[in-house]
Formats: C-alpha cells, sequence, structure tokens
C-alpha cells in the first residue's frame, strides 16, 4: 500500500537542541586540561590527579558505550538522550557550587562521563528519525561539528573565564558556575525541545528496527563492517593518541607550549570546517565511500607532515590537512555510513560500537607512542594510514545513497 513521507522544518531544531547538550558534554569533559597547572595549585593535587579528570571520560566510555546504546535503542531517543542531559546539568551544578573540593570534581567527572555515551551514541538515531537520507550525513556532521566546538570552547574560554581572589590567586569557580549555567539551560532546552520522532516518518528506512542484542549480530554479520571496524579502531585511536599528546610531539620538534596549542588547535579548527563542508557533499553527491577512501587518502600527508616536518609552519598547514580529512570526512560521513549498511540494527548501537573501539585504541596508542617515543610512535601510524586506505577500498557503497527515491513507495513531502 502506497505510503506518503514527510520531511518537517521541525527537524533543525531538534538537531540544535542536541547540538547544544553536546557542545556541553565536551566542555564539561575537557574543563580541566587547558589550566592544568592553576588546577594543581588550587586542589593541591598531582599532575596524575589533573588529568584523572578528564581521562575518567576515556574509562567511563569503555564502561557505559554499551549499556548506553542499550538504553537509547530501548528507551527510545528522547529518554536516552534526556537522562544523560539531566545527569550532565546536575554535576555541572555540582561542580559549580562546590569549586574548590577535589574530591567533588572527580566525583562531578565520573558522573558527567557518565552521561557522555548517553548523549554522543545518539547522533545517527537523530538523524535516522528526522532527516531524509540524502540530508542525513549533514545531520551527522553537525553534529560532530558540536563536539568539535566544545573542545574549542573548553580549550579557549576556561582561561579567560577564570577569576581572581583578593589574594592575587587563581578562583575556579566563576569557570565552573559559568559553565555549570550554560549546562543547566543546555538540559532544559533539549528536555523542552527534544521529540522522539516526526508525526510522518521522512522515509521508509526510519521506522523501527531491530532489537539491540538482534542488531548487534546483524551488525556483526555485515561484510562491510569487517572494515568499518578496523578502519575506525585504527583512525579515531590516531586521532585520540595524537590529540592527547600533541604538546609532547611538538616538544620534540623544538615548538613553544602556545605554539603545540596552536597546532593542536589547528587539527580541530579544520575538523569543524570539514566537518560542514565534506558531509554537505557527500549527500549532494550520494556517495559514502569516495568520501571514506577521500579521508583516509587526504589525511596521510597530513599525517607524513607531523612526523617528519620541524618547521612551525609546515605542522600548521599539516595538522589543518589532517583535521579537515579525518575529522571533517571520517567521523560523520563514517558513521552515517556504518548506520546505512547495518539496517535495520539500531543506529545507535552501530555508532556506539564504533566509539568504544576507538576509546580502546585510543588508550593503546598513547600507550604506544610513550613507550616508542613521539616520532616513532607516528612512524607507526603511518603504516597504519597505508593499510586505512587499503580498508577504505574494500568498502562497498551504501545502497540508500544509489537512486533510492525511484523505488522507495509513496512520495516524500517537505513542509515548509
Amino acid at each position: 500500500m502506497e505510503k506518503n513521507f514527510r520531511v518537517y522544518s521541525y527537524r533543525w531544531v531538534v538537531l540544535l537542541a542536541y547540538a547544544l547538550i553536546t557542545v556541553v558534554i565536551e566542555i564539561q569533559w575537557l574543563t580541566f586540561a587547558p589550566i592544568a597547572r592553576e588546577a594543581r595549585v588550587i586542589y593541591q593535587a598531582t599532575a596524575f590527579q589533573i588529568d584523572a579528570l578528564s581521562m575518567v571520560f576515556m574509562g567511563m566510555f569503555i564502561v557505559m558505550c554499551i549499556p548506553a546504546s542499550y538504553a537509547i535503542d530501548t528507551w527510545g531517543l528522547r529518554k536516552g538522550v534526556g537522562a544523560g542531559a539531566v545527569i550532565t546539568g546536575f554535576f555541572s551544578m555540582v561542580k559549580g557550587f562546590y569549586p574548590d573540593r577535589y574530591s567533588v570534581m572527580i566525583i562531578a567527572q565520573t558522573g558527567l562521563a557518565l552521561a557522555q555515551p548517553f548523549i554522543l551514541n545518539a547522533a545517527t538515531k537523530v538523524a535516522r528519525h528526522w532527516f531524509p537520507v540524502q540530508e542525513r550525513a549533514l545531520a551527522v556532521g553537525i553534529a560532530t561539528l558540536a563536539q568539535f566546538l566544545g573542545i574549542i570552547v573548553a580549550m579557549v574560554a576556561t582561561p579567560v573565564l577564570m577569576g581572581k581572589k583578593p589574594d592575587g590567586s587563581s578562583d575556579i569557580g566563576p569557570m565552573l558556575m559559568t559553565y555549570a549555567i550554560v549546562s543547566l539551560a543546555a538540559t532544559v532546552l533539549l528536555l523542552v525541545l527534544l521529540k522522539e520522532k516526526p508525526p510522518t516518518p521522512p522515509g521508509p528506512d526510519a521506522e523501527e528496527s531491530l532489537t539491540v542484542f538482534k542488531g548487534m549480530g546483524h551488525i556483526f554479520r555485515q561484510r562491510d563492517m569487517r572494515f568499518v571496524f578496523p578502519l575506525f579502531f585504527i583512525g579515531l585511536g590516531m586521532f585520540n593518541a595524537i590529540s592527547t599528546c600533541i604538546d609532547q610531539v611538538c616538544q620534540t620538534k623544538g615548538l613553544t607550549m602556545d605554539q603545540s596549542g596552536l597546532v593542536g588547535g589547528m587539527m580541530l579548527f579544520s575538523g569543524l570546517v570539514g566537518a560542514v563542508v565534506l558531509p554537505l557533499l557527500s549527500d549532494r553527491f550520494k556517495k559514502r565511500k569516495l568520501f571514506i577512501v577521500m579521508a583516509m587518502a587526504g589525511m596521510t600527508p597530513g599525517l607524513m607532515g607531523l612526523t617528519f616536518s620541524n618547521n612551525y609552519g609546515v605542522l600548521l598547514v599539516s595538522s589543518f590537512v589532517m583535521g579537515f580529512f579525518l575529522l571533517g570526512a571520517g567521523a560523520p560521513v563514517g558513521f552515517q555510513y556504518s548506520a546505512e549498511v547495518t539496517r535495520p540494527a539500531p543506529e545507535s548501537t552501530s555508532q556506539g560500537l564504533i566509539l568504544f573501539i576507538g576509546q580502546i585504541s585510543g588508550i593503546l596508542f598513547i600507550l604506544i607512542m610513550n613507550a616508542v617515543g613521539m616520532i616513532n610512535g607516528l612512524m607507526v601510524f603511518l603504516v597504519l594510514a597505508l593499510v586505512n586506505i587499503a580498508l577504505s577500498l574494500c568498502l562497498n557503497e551504501s545502497e540508500m545513497v544509489l537512486p533510492v527515491q525511484t523505488d522507495w513507495p509513496g512520495s516524500v513531502q517537505t513542509e515548509p
């Protein structure tokens, strides 16, 4: 029986609300990273204790990734992401009200780390419920852009928002309370604006999928996912390791701490730009595999520059190139591709599994870089980058971006 499908303009409101809570959780993750030296003085803590305030997010993600995906797919988008938002708002306020106690900070950061997978694992589900297939890579790209934006805000705004006590020492309270108010506002907006799904689906594939456990079995049986999982294991692991160790990498090349920050920031900035441009082109040309191959091939010259050059200008350009392709296309287009080739498996499950292996490989690659040295570690990554190019060439194109419009029953309408 013929069925009509409709695309609602409210989809952009849903995506905006989701993007805002994504920005907030990434800010909370890296709150202490750019002020580590001041934080050690304020809390009378060791360097490892301050690093632990951020590292807890990686460990908790590994533990909670699959349960969070299960919750999103079982409870639904509104309840799953809403739970993550409520936890985020609560523990952000805890940080704001008790800024000078390290024991409270580690508890609050653990609570926020618990919330993170409930938010990040839902990007492809938001895209599937609200967006037609020709806009989904863009929607996931905007959600990915929100992650980069949150990291950039944390790095740039955190030192600026620090206050001063009467004795001239640093005061962390104004910054934490500012972030707490922003986080609470984003939580309220999400709870008010996020709807589970539109009255009429944007396409036939937006309707209900397999159960979570059947979906996981289906995902692991898909031929293309046998290439996607190692591809993301390498790609996400390299990004996590390089971004974490960028100061050590640049130190070996004679750069100052400020220059190291700009090299790392350039990678995130270019990823932000790429996350808008490249997914839009992927939707426009109805190609997924092409842009994944482009991401793997395009980031390799950037990685070569980071490995072999000691010139500050070359390192900036190399960081830009690597971020633009690896983060701009590899992540959002790759996430959407995985959701498409594994349908009707729950999309938050496929995305959650990918993020899960990226966290594991990130920790592993950080250990490797510290064990063999920064430059030797980058040389290992160059070999793995070539492996990723080969893996991407083995992928089949997503059937959903082929000329599906003529195959769908019914018609798709756009509500103004």
